[in-house]
């Protein structure tokens, strides 16, 4: 049967762009539908604002430490405007050249929703039919507005943040994810005062316990008011802002309510069932590991699938799927050992198991850490702390995981996922020749063993592990 094209992709974010590019190299007929703008939540309501945030809230930091270095800095303010309007115009940029380079791979672009029809067809909101050899889920996910509670519409997600017309001079954060907690971090050092609530008792569930315990501490000590195991149950309108009642029986006045407490996949009104796709208690698209659904002909990747919930796992997906649908050079990714990182301020970064995931699947760990004030700190005056744990199986050698709290722990961690993933030991890193003065040293110095743990009973996979999700 001939088809009007081999491939229709619903969603122009990091993984259907991906795969509509690469399948088009291919050779691949491929039509893209996207409803709002092209790049998906990373590029416009994402990872690339969120770290210009992060950017900017740091310079805080910057002005302050440089005193301690003989620097004589002035009267300093932040412009929320003017912010604003550099984010948008970079983004803007951003998404012309996803578009560019889905047009020069010979992708034809469509501006409407599309709702699944059946196993080969969808239509679009324009009221064109398209049939296709293959359909490409790639919604990816929507901010989740839980618990509910009255009043709820005076708050907002992670999609309106970045773009409010004033600065928020009082902001609850309800949450302690990713979002959350980053949020908090760029937000407190940006000038408001920063109200963080949450169910559990701390911070970033699923991650190393004591890198919880180390951003805990870095959250207060940058002015972030912690409120745990306290939730809203009211949110009111009052004409000086907005006055939330806590689970506590307290009550909080802020400008801004941001709800961060949990995306959801995008898949509402995709027309999905119709076409008998099997979706999860979450309405996520259950797929296999070559990211197909029960009905052969759909496919679904990134956040929709609610597998691990980051851009470059998105990313590998599509492109997968492409080199196996199209490619004839069939894959699937690997979703263990991923490194990811949260850029808080101390930053985080992990890969790898967590020492209570580890501890759950081998007879023996062993862990080595060091905790230290670093160098910078010396003379700037500040009481930052950089933590860093290694987690080793004590019979093979073999490092399961690293776990990092401090400046540049992105970047330490990227470099360190390759190494996890070549199955290093404890004696690899011994073995390597430090770089001097620097505080990614202590990963190769690190000689004695903080404590031995024998193994205990089996706990679910956390962020380190598998699937970190904000």
């Amino acid at each position: 049967m001939a088809y009007d094209v081999d491939l229709f992709v619903i969603g122009a974010g990091s993984g259907g762009t991906r795969a509509a590019r690469i399948a088009a190299g291919y050779g691949a007929k491929v039509m893209v539908a996207e409803e709002f703008r092209i790049g998906g939540t990373c590029v416009i309501r994402g990872c690339v604002p969120k770290k210009l945030m992060v950017y900017a809230s740091r310079f805080a930091d910057a002005f302050a430490e440089a005193r301690g270095f003989g620097w004589k800095v002035g009267e300093t303010s932040f412009d929320w405007p003017r912010f604003v309007a550099a984010k948008e115009k970079e983004i803007t940029r951003l998404s012309a050249i996803y578009r560019t380079n889905l047009e020069k791979a010979g992708v034809e672009i469509v501006a409407a929703r599309a709702v699944i029809e059946d196993a080969h067809t969808v239509t679009l909101s324009t009221g064109r039919r398209i049939s296709a050899g293959t359909i490409l889920v790639a919604t990816g996910g929507t901010p989740t507005l839980h618990p509910a509670v009255p009043g709820q519409e005076y708050a907002i997600t992670s999609n309106e943040i970045f773009d409010l017309p004033v600065f928020p001079k009082r902001l609850l954060i309800v949450g302690a994810g990713y979002i959350a907690v980053e949020f908090a971090s760029v937000f407190a050092r940006l000038g408001s005062a920063v109200t963080l609530t949450f169910r559990g008792e701390n911070v970033l569930r699923g991650f190393d316990e004591d890198l919880r315990d180390g951003l805990r501490e870095g959250l207060t000590e940058a002015g972030v008011t912690l409120r745990a195991g306290c939730l809203p149950t009211k949110i009111e309108k009052r004409a000086d802002g907005l006055a939330v009642t806590m689970s506590d029986g307290g009550t909080v006045e802020v400008d801004e309510v941001l709800v961060a407490t949990g995306r959801a996949p995008h898949t509402q009104g995709l027309g999905l069932e119709k076409a008998g796709v099997v979706l999860g208690s979450k309405g996520e698209v259950l797929v296999d590991e070559q990211s197909r659904t029960n009905v052969p002909s759909i496919y679904a990747v990134g956040d929709v699938t609610d597998r691990v919930a980051l851009t470059p796992v998105a990313i590998r997906e599509g492109h997968l799927f492409a080199d196996t649908v199209f490619g004839g050079k069939p894959g699937f990714a690997d979703h263990s050992k991923i490194a990811t990182a949260v850029f808080t301020t101390p930053e985080l970064g992990t890969v790898g198991l967590t020492e209570e995931q580890a501890r759950a699947q081998v007879s023996c760990v062993d862990i080595y850490a060091a905790a230290f004030r670093p160098m910078k700190a010396t003379l700037s005056g500040r009481h930052e702390k950089t933590i860093m744990k290694i987690v080793v199986d004590a019979e093979s050698d073999k490092v399961l995981g690293i776990h990092i709290l401090g400046e540049g722990a992105g970047e330490m961690v990227q470099i360190l996922g390759i190494v996890i993933k070549m199955g290093a030991t404890k004696a690899d890193f011994d073995a390597t020749m430090a770089v001097h003065p620097t505080a990614a040293e202590e990963l190769v110095t690190m000689r004695v063993r903080r404590i031995r743990h024998e193994r205990i009973e089996a706990v679910p996979a956390g962020p380190g592990m598998a699937a970190p999700v904000g």
